[in-house]
């Protein structure tokens, strides 16, 4: 990322939380929520994909979307 800005992943069994600054994203296995009252269903996949919004992506390509989202 070619910002001044920082992102901090912290990686647990049932949860994903992204954080920028006082920001935050966080992914379950039902919902991606967010410090800004945002929540949409989600769903953490066990062949390591994530469905957003409609769209079923690599964990790590759909957690890099959101935190440039997030920043």
């Amino acid at each position: 990322m070619s910002r001044t800005q920082q992102a901090v992943v912290e990686v647990g069994v049932d949860e994903i939380v992204v954080r920028t600054g006082s920001k935050w994203i966080r992914f379950t296995h039902e919902w991606l929520e967010s410090s800004e009252d945002s929540k949409i269903p989600s769903a953490l996949n066990e062949d390591r994909t994530v469905s957003l919004d409609g769209k079923i992506d690599e964990m790590d390509i759909a957690a890099e979307r959101t935190t440039w989202e997030l920043m």
